[in-house]
């Protein structure tokens, strides 16, 4: 497939249950373009791990300055976990979709929501597993997680399908199936690119001296 028409970029939101695939998707966009596809990288107020870089691995901030990002919506999603906050910066989004890049972000429904509201541009899609006995299967074969911790993905997955008309697509990723997956998501935004609504300024200047 060709290479994307260098644009404006668009906030891309990946979501999915966990195990659907969506790390190994994400994996080959960035792997085959990522002249046109970038990662976010998420803001968080946990210490650095050995080996992590900021601004490679996470902007790490302190709690105050992460509250009042939140405060002045400069936050457009997060999360608090084991006493520590996890969100996408605005400025992320804006520094490299400026540069033309499609900003990947793998965040839940909740999260999703949240970019919809303050990036109305954002394209939504919701990774799907072939089933839930596939799903249970992926989940259960990774040899990492406890009974109950399968059955409470589980519960999560059939949760979060109920808000699938929130988002734009949907796409299945069958088992072996992640660079398929990629290639759908390329056309996902190859079409979004083309919307007569992200291209006013053409339609507008077409008469003009």
């Amino acid at each position: 497939m060709e290479a994307l028409t260098k644009k404006q970029g668009l906030p891309v939101v990946l979501s999915g249950p966990s195990g659907c695939g969506k790390g190994t998707i994400v994996s080959h966009l960035l792997s085959r373009y990522a002249d046109r596809f970038a990662l976010s990288v998420s803001a968080t107020t946990r210490a650095p791990r050995v080996g992590e870089q900021d601004g490679v691995h996470y902007h790490f901030t302190d709690r105050a300055s992460f509250e009042q990002a939140i405060s002045e919506d400069r936050i457009l999603e997060y999360t608090e976990y084991c006493g520590n906050y996890y969100g996408t910066p605005k400025s992320e989004l804006d520094e490299k979709t400026a540069r033309g890049y499609h900003v990947i972000l793998e965040i839940e429904v909740e999260g999703a929501r949240n970019v919809r509201r303050l990036c109305p541009e954002a394209v939504l899609i919701y990774v799907l597993p072939p089933d839930a006995k596939t799903l249970e299967a992926r989940l259960r074969g990774r040899g990492t997680n406890s009974e109950e911790d399968i059955l409470r993905r589980l519960e999560t997955a059939k949760r979060e399908i109920l808000s699938l008309e929130e988002y734009d697509y949907v796409i299945v990723n069958e088992d072996n199936g992640a660079a398929v997956a990629a290639e759908e998501i390329v056309s996902i935004m190859q079409a979004e690119a083309l919307r007569v609504t992200r291209n006013r300024i053409a339609v507008e200047s077409f008469f003009a001296p």
